[in-house]
């Protein structure tokens, strides 16, 4: 085997032990997934919004950003029940570059996995405590999830990964709402089938152990464009693609239909301003379709504290993402009114 086993990390259960969960704590992030089940079931009619950086890049100004977020939350609590996405993992198309937090704690230093698993671990945890949010995250490694299982409210499935079969097995063993997004290719059955597999039951093999799954309800779609044959980007979020949708999962059987349209990605063509744009499309085409309104539960919106993005490097600028352009938390506070008022 041509790698080098660099040194044993500790197993989940140890690094809980470590930085631990309160009940209280517990309490707060079980509230939060129940909200969340009960939008993508129906029984709620708020909106989710799924939103935050690129990728959690720094801890200071990430809980900046989030503690923003819990300010607005309070003021649109009625309408719209926010969820700060805190990213540890990077997919990277080539495999080169930052790969998130779990790799580079420190995004200018050597990776450093140990530092890494112990810095998301608390960042998350940081985040419940300090905001009452429970948080998003990519499954990009399904194996790692439970180092985050008792903090998490959401997770999705990333369109590089979601053809895999680990990551729809493990998607059906977990206890919160899972978003499967389209794959680069645009296939909306490949999405479909994930789905599927997620909310269905499985035998199968997870980190040494033989484990069966209950299958997971609220496995949904998510859109996020696609990227053509020619290379490039094309928009799955407009009406005729909801209307597209919403008739798929019509003949489908699946349970609980619901759809978080992501406004950027190959949605915008990674143009973050866009995203105010497409945002009030979504909402348009819920006004004009009663069939689209029911399936549409909320949006994906890339967005920090500065607009758009810059490289690693000393001279960075606090707030501003080094992965994906963001949306500026200026336009991201105007834009969740704008929402709220629509609604």
């Amino acid at each position: 085997m041509n790698m080098q086993f660099y040194r044993k990390l500790p197993i989940p259960n140890e690094i809980k032990e470590q930085y631990p969960v309160s009940e209280k704590l517990k309490e707060c992030r079980d509230a939060c997934v129940n909200e969340l089940k009960d939008i993508f079931s129906g029984k709620s009619d708020k909106f989710i919004l799924v939103i935050g950086p690129c990728s959690a890049d720094n801890e200071d100004s990430v809980l900046d950003y989030i503690s923003r977020l819990r300010t607005v939350q309070d003021k649109v609590a009625d309408k719209i029940m926010i969820v700060p996405r805190i990213y540890t993992n990077k997919p990277r198309t080539t495999g080169d570059g930052y790969k998130g937090m779990l790799h580079q704690p420190d995004p200018n230093a050597d990776p450093d996995l140990l530092k890494g698993i112990i810095a998301i671990r608390r960042l998350h945890l940081r985040a419940l405590d300090e905001t009452g949010f429970g948080c998003a995250d990519e499954m990009l490694y399904p194996e790692n999830h439970r180092y985050l299982s008792d903090l998490l409210a959401y997770v999705a499935v990333g369109a590089r990964s979601v053809e895999n079969q680990q990551h729809r097995l493990t998607a059906s063993g977990l206890d919160i709402p899972v978003g499967m997004k389209n794959p680069t290719c645009g296939d909306l059955t490949v999405m479909m089938n994930s789905i599927t597999a997620a909310q269905h039951s499985h035998m199968f093999l997870y980190r040494g152990w033989e484990v069966k799954s209950e299958g997971n309800p609220y496995a949904h779609a998510i859109l996020r464009g696609y990227v053509d044959t020619k290379g490039q980007s094309t928009p799955n979020y407009h009406y005729e693609d909801l209307i597209h949708l919403s008739e798929a999962y019509a003949k489908s059987g699946l349970q609980n239909p619901a759809v978080v349209v992501d406004t950027n990605h190959a949605n915008s063509g990674k143009q973050c301003l866009e995203q105010v744009r497409i945002a009030k499309e979504v909402l348009h085409a819920c006004r004009h379709s009663n069939d689209v309104k029911k399936l549409v539960k909320g949006l994906m919106i890339e967005s920090y504290i500065e607009d758009g993005a810059q490289k690693i490097g000393a001279d960075e600028i606090y707030g501003k993402s080094i992965t994906d352009p963001c949306l500026g938390w200026e336009k991201t506070e105007r834009l969740i009114y704008d929402i709220a008022d629509v609604l």
